[in-house]
């Protein structure tokens, strides 16, 4: 099983054509849908009173456990206010709501200790770490953090890191966090801090896989022509990635490299609706289809 934990949000969504107010999304909720076309996947969230049931309804008719997600009566959720300039490639953060986050004491069922994947996804990384004590003996932990989270619990993001497998963390984050301009020398940090490899999201150009070994894989994000809302493109990115890692149950070089591409591809389809919207729609069959046509895009 790969259990993913994190954020499950309402967020707002502004791009110079259209705003969606308040759609389901979320750090952990990307990741998991992702996933869950690969491989067995649990979520582990809280939410408040005002989560639309219907939001949940979407995720687990697609299979997703919803066990772990707790709903506190009264509380509000996790809330992300955005907006998007017109190349829709630079976001600004208008208002971040933690809700129910803020002093959340994280759990899980009892079936998923024997979880053999774990994604940590944007969340406090107290938190991430905290739950890290609940799982029997995971194969591989992959986290994830933003800027709310560099900018206010530096050290904290740095010990999470230390406990886990690798890292996936978007270009200016990795700067941010590294203090450093070049990405080479943000990835060699990472790993310095005790994880086995760190990924790069790179947006529309893509990512690049650096490991502890010195080994590096660049690979180009898939081409569209037309992207409507990029929030959640990483977390579907990781989410594809170990999705299909525990699909295989093997994290070799040779699997990772798979893996980074099936996580542009789930990247891909995220951005081309508000939301989780076209994660929902996607069948197995259209992220093979697509994932053939990348290959073909990059043979020479």
């Amino acid at each position: 099983m790969l259990t993913v934990f994190g954020t499950v949000a309402l967020d707002t969504t502004r791009t110079p054509f259209r705003t969606e107010t308040r759609i389901l999304g979320g750090a952990a909720t990307f990741a998991a849908v992702s996933a869950n076309v690969f491989s067995k996947t649990s979520i582990v969230g809280v939410v408040g009173s005002d989560m639309p049931p219907e939001h949940l309804a979407a995720l687990s008719s697609k299979g997703l456990d919803t066990t772990g997600i707790v709903t506190v009566e009264g509380g509000r959720t996790f809330h992300y206010d955005s907006s998007f300039d017109y190349d829709l490639s630079n976001r600004t953060t208008n208002k971040t709501e933690l809700g129910v986050v803020a002093g959340f004491d994280p759990v899980i069922p009892e079936e998923y200790a024997k979880s053999d994947y774990v994604y940590l996804a944007n969340n406090d990384p107290k938190q991430n770490i905290k739950i890290l004590q609940h799982f029997d003996d995971p194969k591989l932990v992959v986290c994830d953090t933003i800027e709310f989270w560099i900018n206010g619990a530096r050290d904290d993001v740095v010990e999470m890191i230390s406990r886990t497998d690798g890292v996936v963390i978007n270009d200016n984050e990795a700067r941010l966090l590294c203090k450093e301009a070049n990405l080479a020398k943000c990835a060699k940090k990472i790993i310095s801090w005790g994880s086995k490899f760190a990924i790069i999201k790179k947006g529309e150009n893509g990512a690049i896989l650096f490991t502890s070994d010195g080994l590096i894989f660049p690979a180009a994000a898939f081409f569209l022509d037309e992207i409507v809302d990029p929030t959640g493109a990483g977390d579907s990115f990781a989410g594809g990635f170990l999705g299909h890692i525990a699909r295989r149950s093997r994290s070799d070089f040779s699997v990772m490299k798979e893996a980074v591409i099936y996580g542009n591809v789930m990247g891909s389809f995220a951005v081309e609706d508000f939301g989780v919207r076209r994660l929902l729609g996607i069948t197995k069959e259209d992220v093979e289809e697509r994932y053939t046509k990348y290959r073909n895009l990059v043979q020479f």
